[in-house]
């Protein structure tokens, strides 16, 4: 896949976790592409734009049958394309917002973000835990995989799409989100009750 961003093509990237419930199935975790900023309504860049054309192209090839993303403005643009080339109608899911880290002002957000990553449970004012985000994203991941559909692609943003990585692999921390790339993408799949996550 060619896109001009930090798209980082890795493929002995797999991390595995148990779920005897799991079927084979692929879901592919999307963080959205370039944005002018972090607020819900912030679009697309124009740059943004052209890597949202150019991921409708490398998906353009599976047959897609759920497309669910975060309410956020740079999320919906991401996946629009390809939508309108599958013909699919895009769901969204309040639970793949964002995590908010706190409802007030911190000036070294920075540094209390990764404490976040060393302590699931810290919690700032305003804000949700390591933990409370995550659970949500699984959840929201748990629901895709029990449905109809082999492919699902859902589409969310950085800070917590890692938390749902970390789910799987402990070990991926505040480093590894630094490392995301706008776009990024990782496939989730199952094969005989075995979870796989990879980076594409």
């Amino acid at each position: 896949m060619e896109i001009e961003t930090n798209f980082h093509p890795v493929r002995n990237n797999i991390y595995q976790k148990k779920g005897d419930s799991f079927m084979s199935k692929n879901i592919y975790i999307i963080r959205h592409c370039e944005a002018k900023g972090q607020p819900p309504e912030s679009p697309l860049t124009e740059k943004g734009m052209k890597q949202a054309q150019e991921l409708a192209k490398y998906f353009s090839n599976l047959q897609i049958d759920r497309i669910i993303t975060s309410p956020f403005l740079r999320a919906i643009q991401t996946i629009e394309p390809l939508a309108k080339k599958s013909e699919i109608n895009i769901e969204i899911d309040e639970r793949l917002a964002e995590r908010t880290l706190s409802s007030g002002d911190l000036p070294d957000w920075l540094e209390k973000l990764e404490e976040t990553y060393e302590d699931l449970e810290l919690k700032f004012e305003g804000g949700e835990s390591s933990r409370e985000a995550m659970e949500r994203i699984v959840q929201v991941v748990e629901e895709a995989h029990e449905s109809d559909g082999e492919t699902i692609i859902i589409v969310t943003h950085g800070n917590i799409m890692s938390l749902l990585i970390r789910y799987y692999q402990p070990s991926f921390g505040f480093e590894d989100w630094m490392n995301l790339g706008n776009p990024d993408v990782y496939r989730l799949s199952w094969v005989e009750g075995q979870g796989m996550v990879a980076r594409v």
